[in-house]
């Protein structure tokens, strides 16, 4: 993360309105275009925006951001998107056709933050223990059944469940300020 950043999140913590509109400023558009890559509704788009940047002047005393701020502004814009075509359950399909690419590169700026966003979430999966981190990727990354790990690994399906149960909560307890953290890792 940049100084500027770390030093626009510190005066944030410390309810600093005019931090909260520089951060906006920096990021609005960005985020906004890649809602708007999804959404196509400009009013829908301005109100993610805008939920975003409230939920994040009031959670901002409790705000633990590890990684960059843009890729936690995008993981929140993400989630929010996603959790819009979820309440909406919009009728056409040709939305939901390839829904990730279209987030990942609506923009150049987004292509960044969802590469950041990836690398820091493979870098607290790759501080797993071995057997667990080796579980974890074949769910996740391969989509095996439990049933399947257990049979590639010689291990009981209970080994493998207990190992994603561990997985996730590491994941959740390194990774948990990542609003949408379930976009990328459903739990």
């Amino acid at each position: 993360m940049s100084h500027h950043d770390k030093k626009l999140l510190d005066d944030l913590s410390k309810g600093d309105k005019k931090a909260l509109s520089l951060l906006y400023e920096t990021y609005w558009k960005t985020l906004f275009l890649s809602s708007y890559n999804l959404l196509k509704n400009k009013e829908q788009c301005e109100e993610i925006i805008q939920d975003v940047f409230i939920d994040l002047w009031n959670k901002r005393k409790e705000l633990q951001i590890k990684i960059s701020l843009k890729a936690y502004l995008y993981a929140c814009v993400r989630y929010k998107v996603f959790a819009e075509f979820k309440r909406k359950k919009f009728e056409n399909v040709e939305l939901f056709e390839d829904l990730n690419h279209r987030f990942q590169h609506a923009t150049p700026e987004t292509v960044m933050m969802h590469a950041e966003l990836e690398a820091q979430i493979e870098a607290v999966v790759e501080m797993l223990p071995r057997k667990c981190r080796k579980v974890f990727k074949l769910s996740r990354n391969k989509q095996l059944s439990h049933k399947e790990i257990s049979e590639k690994l010689s291990i009981s399906p209970k080994t493998v469940e207990n190992h994603i149960t561990y997985a996730l909560k590491f994941l959740k307890s390194n990774l948990g300020y990542l609003i949408g953290l379930d976009i990328l890792y459903p739990f």
